[in-house]
This record gives structure tokens, sequence and C-alpha cells, in this order.
């Protein structure tokens, strides 16, 4: 024992024992790698006979070192490695190596390389790492690069800036953040900063030309939008109290109503929006609650005929609200005339419950605790008929029914029509929240260290393709759905400025995006979540506030898998209307299906694999385009011959669901790019534009890469073209990764708001 520690400083033995520490601390030398050893020791006739002997004492089977002398030995190696630069510490071979230059002139050359070719000979990966401990922990640094931070905060802003600096210099309150706490405290939290918000002004742009002096909608859907950054408690209690009480208020009402709106927006007047009930929810149109007119007291009688009736999910109604507005079937003079909307007081202003109205509580939910969520009945209650609100219906002096409307259905679709801006608002508060996500995750990412190549370095997560796989892409997609949400509300305020908007095609674009960005938001939470590993799983890093807080999204102002329905059913109703057109439009649907089997379906171009072409947007927004026309007219042929069969529309219907949401969702897909590549031709800056292109191309092609095989069997791609496809989304996750940080600071998220921890980890502690 005592012959293998003296001579270890020993110039000629030192090469070697770095694999001689490694091997005996893996578990030992197998008989065929000590003969291999012996072997190639006997192959330096240069070695001295002293040394020689130390490591063939190293290399005893029966007679292994103690954990004395491993011990020792690895005392040498730190302090050898210690004078050593760092970069030089990687690999045992690379330790070796450098062991090797305190030997002899005549020696060094001989001994570096008989260590390598022992290192060869053994099978030892050249990048080993040299051993546990022997260099200090470090980072690789990642290889950031800078962009315009706020040339892009400035185009994602829009041309909204000063409502969102006035939102998020709301947000940057420290106090508006909470988590883990009780219910009732929770909502007496999230009541107050409601109240702070509407001091702030900020709920008077919800009701443009009556508490505001703002033109239209957008700049409230604008501070909605930014508001969901923040705690989404507040954001909903927010949305029901000026969003869809006071917009129902807005929209649906006559001037005498439209009085309460200063209240309203003051929050003077708590009030809440009864239209869900425990048996119907999506289908408004056989809602079950009756307002039955009394013509001898000129009064609306609300009732609650059956338990399957009771309003649900009202928030504000457990606890906050004193106004209501309650959806109902209006009934006057025995006739049934749909659904129409009336106000019904629910509390005094002292917070009693008035008679006849019952009051529950949803009670512990799987998020957004601090909104008062609850259940109303109606025993009978009685309200004057001027209650009603009645923009598009009333019941004059005489007990009649009147409406500018004839249709039933088209006032109902009117009336619904209206209260779209909701959906407009869900959907880009779904983009929000993943803005909110990705920040965390992205800025974890470029923090946290895992794992590393040899000598023990170790790498922040974002170098690995796995981690830049789980959030570039969707950081491009919500680049993507923030340009399209502007590009909506921009269409919405266009379509509700007409003196008699028809809102059947905003309907549709409404849905399609509301759908897209809320199961977005759920997907990049959750890809967030793990990403972060268990700190992911904290509260106090709030992703597990936002996934449960934004997951009823999915749910919320329409079901999602119902809107997509609704998209379907537009867009297969403009397919026949074009149809309906006459020979010309039939011909030039074929002639657009020859021209796309002509020009994208030649062996060329289904073969192409070259990165410029893969990365051109005509490419993109050829090909989603291809799939949406396709996917409606076999929809559409499909639906023909079964109703040409004689089978009932809504039968049909049902065994097309599929291939319907199939259809309308690639329908949002094609739309959404085009409405990106719209906006993309208004940036002056080249340099803007690159980033934004690049981030475009990359939703574009991950889009395509999730439908592949829809596009393999179309015969609009060979295989090589699906394996380059999915080749480019790994080089462009590449490229945006070293910009992450810049892009997700480009939300302007204010420090406070973002809040997690982990998002301000500093590497060094990691």
């Amino acid at each position: 024992m005592n012959e293998r520690l003296e001579l270890v400083d020993d110039p000629q033995i030192r090469p070697f024992l770095p694999l001689l520490y490694v091997a005996w601390s893996d578990g030992g030398l197998s008989a065929a790698e000590r003969l291999v050893i012996r072997q190639h020791l006997e192959r330096q006739p240069w070695l001295r006979p002293a040394a020689r002997l130390v490591l063939d004492r190293w290399l005893e089977p029966e007679h292994p070192p103690s954990a004395t002398e491993l011990a020792r030995l690895r005392e040498v190696l730190r302090a050898a490695a210690g004078t050593m630069a760092v970069d030089k510490r990687r690999s045992l071979v690379e330790l070796g190596q450098e062991l090797a230059t305190a030997s002899e002139p005549d020696d060094r050359g001989r001994s570096r390389v008989a260590a390598r070719e022992l290192a060869v000979l053994l099978g030892v990966d050249q990048t080993e790492p040299a051993a546990e401990g022997l260099s200090p922990r470090e980072v690789m640094a990642f290889p950031e690069v800078a962009v315009d931070v706020e040339g892009l905060r400035a185009l994602l802003d829009g041309g909204h800036a000063e409502v969102r600096a006035r939102v998020r210099e709301f947000l940057a309150r420290p106090e508006l953040r909470a988590y883990g706490l009780p219910t009732e405290r929770y909502r007496e939290l999230v009541r107050g900063w409601l109240r702070d918000l509407c001091d702030a002004g900020i709920g008077r742009w919800a009701f443009p030309g009556v508490t505001s002096e703002v033109a239209d909608l957008s700049s409230f859907m604008v501070a909605f939008e930014t508001l969901a950054l923040g705690d989404l408690s507040l954001l909903v209690k927010a949305g029901v109290q000026l969003g869809l009480f006071g917009g129902s208020i807005f929209f649906l009402g006559s001037e005498r109503h439209r009085a309460l709106l200063e209240d309203v927006a003051t929050l003077r007047l708590p009030g809440c929006f009864a239209m869900s009930e425990s048996g119907h929810g999506s289908n408004v149109a056989d809602l079950e609650t009756v307002a039955r007119y009394d013509h001898d007291t000129r009064e609306l009688v609300i009732s609650t005929p059956r338990e399957s009736a009771r309003k649900d999910w009202i928030g504000g109604a457990a606890h906050d609200a004193q106004l209501a507005t309650v959806f109902a079937q209006l009934e006057v003079a025995g006739v049934g005339h749909g659904v129409h909307a009336v106000l019904v007081p629910i509390r005094d202003a002292t917070g009693n419950v008035l008679p006849g109205v019952r009051v529950g509580d949803c009670g512990l939910k799987m998020g957004l605790n601090g909104v008062d969520n609850g259940r109303l009945w109606f025993d009978g209650v009685r309200v004057p008929v001027e209650n009603l609100l009645n923009r598009f219906a009333d019941i004059d002096e005489n007990g009649q029914y009147q409406s500018s409307i004839a249709s039933p259905s088209r006032r109902f679709f009117t009336m619904l029509g209206t209260l779209v801006g909701g959906r407009v608002c869900v959907g880009s508060a779904g983009v929000s929240v993943a803005k909110g996500a990705l920040a965390i995750a992205v800025r974890y990412a470029l923090a946290r260290r895992q794992f590393g190549p040899a000598g023990g370095r170790e790498v922040v997560l974002m170098t690995y393709p796995t981690h830049q796989r789980r959030l570039i892409p969707p950081l491009a997609t919500t680049y993507v759905l923030s340009f399209a949400f502007e590009r909506l509300r921009a269409r919405y305020v266009e379509v509700q400025a007409q003196p008699e908007p028809d809102t059947r095609a905003l309907e549709a674009e409404v849905a399609g995006l509301k759908v897209l960005a809320t199961w977005h938001a759920t997907r990049t939470v959750q890809q967030c979540r793990e990403a972060c590993g268990g700190q992911g799983y904290l509260a106090v890093n709030r992703l597990p506030d936002l996934k449960a807080d934004s997951d009823v999204f999915a749910t919320f102002e329409g079901d999602n898998t119902v809107l997509i329905q609704l998209v379907a059913k537009s867009v297969l109703s403009g397919f026949g209307r074009s149809l309906g057109r006459g020979l010309g439009a039939v011909l030039k649907l074929v002639g657009d299906s020859l021209k796309t089997a002509v020009r994208e379906k030649n062996p060329l171009i289904v073969r192409d694999t070259s990165s410029a072409h893969l990365r051109s947007r005509e490419l993109h927004l050829a090909a989603l385009g291809h799939r949406a026309r396709v996917l409606v007219q076999s929809a559409a042929q499909r639906m023909q011959r079964r109703l040409h069969d004689g089978m009932d529309a809504h039968d049909a219907l049902l065994e097309l669901q599929e291939h319907m949401i199939a259809a309308a969702t690639a329908h949002i897909d094609h739309l959404v790019l085009q409405w990106f590549s719209d906006a993309l031709a208004d940036v002056a800056d080249p340099a803007l534009r690159q980033t934004l292109d690049t981030l475009g191309t990359l939703h574009a092609l991950a889009k395509l890469e999730e439908t592949v095989a829809w596009y393999l069997e179309d015969g609009y791609v060979e295989p090589v073209k699906a394996r380059a496809i999915r080749k480019e989304v790994e080089a462009l996750c590449r490229e945006l990764a070293p910009a992450a940080r810049g892009l997700v600071d480009a939300f302007g998220i204010p420090e406070v708001t973002l809040a997690a921890p982990i998002a301000f980890a500093d590497p060094a502690t990691l």
C-alpha cells in the first residue's frame, strides 16, 4: 500500500492516475482490462522500473485499493486539477494529458501519448468527466442574443400603448398578489382590488360614449387583455362586473337603462350576469327560467320552474351582486317570445338577499377562488316591465309585444351577437396567460443548470433541444396570436360601427380565435409547469395558479368544442352560399382545386426540402389554406350525400362532427396566419420584421408538423419533406432560443406582476 502512495507524485505515473482512480471508484478493473493495461505498459520502454512497479501494484486484483488509498489519490488529483486552467478539466484524458506536462522534457510527449492510447484501448469516452468534484461547479454560458425589446413591445402594444401603460401601472403593486389564502380572505382582497381598479377609472372604458369619451370598446378590450397578466380572479371579477353585467345593459338596454352605467363603472352598483343554468349552458335558446308578463300590474314575474332552471356559476351572485341581468323565456299573454334579458334586484344596498330570491354559493373551485360564483333561484319575483332590456324588443302600454326584428331566431342571434365582445376578451386573456407562463419558464430556463458536457460543466436548461422544443414553438404561437387578436379587435369595432351590423362572420372569427387561444394557453401553461420541474409545482412560482385559474377559459364564455362547431357551420354555410351563386362559382372552386394540384402537388414541390422553400410564407399560407379548403369541401360533400339519402340534418351533423371540427380548426389556423402576415407587412423596421417573420415561420411549420399525417395522406408532401419540416422546426428552435429572454421581456409584464421567484433566479445560486 505504501509503495502505491509513495510515488503518486512521480511525473511518469501521474498521467495514468485519473484512469486508475475512476476505474477503481466505479467498481474495479476486470481481468481483461488489467491485461490490456499491463501489455500497454510493457510497450513503454521509457518507464522507469520503479514507476512500472507502482503501476503494477495498482493493478493487483487480490489487493484492491483501500478507501484510504483512493481518498489520497483523489486529493492528489484535486490538487493537481486546481492548478490547471478551467477548460482543461473536462475529461479523464485531458486531465491526464495536463498532468503529463509536469514530466521531464524527454518523457512529456511519450507519457501523454501513452495515457491517451491507454484510454482508447480501455474504451474510455474521451469526454468522460474527470471525476466527481475534481473541478469547481460551473455553468456553461448560454449564447443569448439581444433583440429590440422596446421595439417589439411597441408593436405588441399596437395603437393602445397608453391604455396598456395605465393597466401595467395599476398591476405594478406588490399587494396585487395572493396565493394559498382562505376563500373568504381571497374574495375580500379581490373585491378591494376591483374597487381600486374602478377608482383608477379603468372601468369607464367599458362603456364608450356613456362613461368615457373613448371612441369604441377597443380600449377596454386591450385593458382586459393586459389585466390578464396579473391575478386572474381580479380579471374575471372585472369581466363579470364591467363586461358581462355592464355590457348587457350597454348593448341590450335603452337610454333609461344606460343611466345605471355610471354606477356600474364605479362599482357603486355591483351586479352579475345570470345566463347559464344547471340544465342549460351553451344551449341558451332553451333556458328554462321564465319571465311572465302581468299586464294588470305592468310587471314581469321571474320564476325558476324546476331545479334544472337554477342559475349556476354566476360570478358575483354568492356575495356581492345587488342587481342581476337574468336571461329568461319571455311570455306575454300566454305566448312565448324566446329568451330576453331582465334586470332583477337580488340584494339591497346593505347586502341582504331580497324576498323571493334564493342564493347559494358554488363553493371551492379548481381555481379563481377570489370570485364569488353563486346560484340563483327565483320564486315569483316581480319587477317593473321597464326592467326588460328593450333594445330589440319591448312590451307597449297595451301589453303588446313589439320588436323591430320579426324573426324570433334572428332576434335571438342578434341579441347574442352584441355580446360577442366577451369572447374576444377571454380569448386575448388566454394569450396573456401564455405570456405570463412563458416569461417565467424562459427566464428560469436561462438560469437553472442541469447536467452538461464532460468535466463537470453544467449547462442551462435552454441549451437542451428538448427544452427548446417545449418553450420556443409556444412562444412563437403566442406572438402570432397577439397580432391576430389586434386584427380581431379592429374587425369587431368595424362591424359594430355599422348601422345594422351583420355579425355572423365576425362571430365565427371570434369563436375560432377564442378556441385557439384558450386551448393554446392551457397547453402552454402545462408545458411551462413541466419545464420548471418541481419549482413549477410551487404555488409561490405562480404556474399552479395560472394552470388552475385559466383552465376554465376553455369552457367560459362558450365551451370550446361547441364554439368550434359554430365555426364549422359558418364555414360550411359560406361554402354552400358560394355554390348557390351558380355555375360560375362551382367552376371557380373546381379551377382553384386544379390549380392547387398543378402548382403545389407536382413532384418537385412535394419533395422540395430546401430551407428557403420550407421557410417561405407562400408555402405556409398555401398549405394551411389547402387543408382548410379540402376539409370544408369534403365535409360539404359528405353532408350533401347524407341529406340526399334522406338523413335528418341533425343526425348528419352528428355523423360529421369530428370532420367539421377538423375543418373549422384548419380554417382558423389559416386565418390566424394570414392576419399575422398582413400585420407583418406593415412593420417598417427590417430587423423587427425579420424577428417576427422567423417567429411566424416557426409557428407555421409547427402547425404543419402537427398535422403532417394529413398532408402525407393527401399527397401534399412526401415523407422526405415531412422529415425536413421536422428538422426545420428544430433548426428554428435553435435559432430563436438565444433570443428567448428578449422575446418574453417584450411582453412588458411588470416585475411585481411576474412575481415568481424562479423568474428572478441568480444562476450562481442554483
